[in-house]
């Protein structure tokens, strides 16, 4: 099963405004976060927020669902004969999409965990 349209996700993303929401948390928890850059680490050259590490992920098991859904097919018409990297590319995909499917859940209950917290 492969995302069909990633665009329509990064819509709804956009329409959230992830990024701006992301960068407030990061400036209302306060500490080490670099205000220039919010989201940053320090010490890591490469600084992401949520959302955007949420879209690439994404991005990245689609193109590994993709990957698999191209080489079942190649394998059903004959234009491979290669089982085991048919095989291999289903499975990267089968646990790319079992992982973000365990981050979403944690991301839920995280989530639902704060609502229920009392100001």
């Amino acid at each position: 099963m492969s995302i069909k349209d990633i665009s329509g996700f990064q819509k709804t993303l956009g329409n959230a405004d992830a990024k701006g929401w992301s960068r407030s948390v990061d400036n209302d928890f306060g500490g080490n976060f670099n205000l220039e850059n919010p989201g940053s680490v320090p010490g890591t050259g490469d600084a992401k927020t949520f959302g955007e590490f949420l879209s690439d992920s994404i991005g990245k098991v689609n193109s590994l669902q993709t990957e698999a859904n191209v080489a079942m097919e190649k394998l059903a018409s004959g234009e491979s004969q290669n089982l085991h990297e048919t095989l291999l590319a289903v499975e990267k995909a089968d646990i790319a999409f079992r992982t973000m499917n365990q981050v979403r859940t944690k991301v839920i209950d995280a989530y639902r965990e704060i609502m229920k917290m009392q100001i």
